[in-house]
């Protein structure tokens, strides 16, 4: 990558105005807006306790459960809101948990049994696709 001075990027961005502005104070701000998109979709199959535990998938557990030993579907959208919609999607669509929603990051985990986590996942990409015109990304399985 290369890397270019703050001139040549002022230059780039105004074109003919750039030598209009040459001494003027300028504001410049980024925007960050972020597409439509499922940019991933995985599931482990099934976890090992580290993996588990180290996601802190354990925490919050009724005494006597032991969820080790099973699948982890991992979903990431932006924008980041569309993580609620896809969690509605998934446990309406098969018997898995919600493990751990983040709406401000767009992250999504769900566990359960391995053809239902395949099930939640495969539909919550489906549904982003077909009926919501997200663009998305392959599921891949480990």
């Amino acid at each position: 990558m290369t890397h270019i001075t703050k001139e040549e990027l002022l230059e780039k961005i105004f074109h003919e105005d750039y030598e209009n502005l040459k001494g003027k104070k300028l504001r410049m701000t980024r925007v960050r807006v972020p597409g439509k998109e499922v940019c991933l979709a995985h599931i482990i199959c099934p976890s090992q306790a580290c993996i588990y535990q180290n996601l802190s998938l354990h925490i919050g557990v009724h005494e006597g459960e032991d969820h080790t030993g099973e699948s982890i579907g991992m979903i990431r959208f932006t924008p980041w809101e569309a993580v609620v919609v896809a969690a509605d999607i998934a446990v309406k669509s098969s018997d898995v948990q919600i493990s751990f929603m983040d709406r401000f990051c767009g992250s999504l985990i769900i566990t359960g049994g391995l053809s239902q986590v395949r099930t939640a996942v495969e539909e919550v990409v489906r549904y982003f696709h077909e009926e919501l015109g997200f663009r998305t990304c392959e599921i891949h399985k480990s």
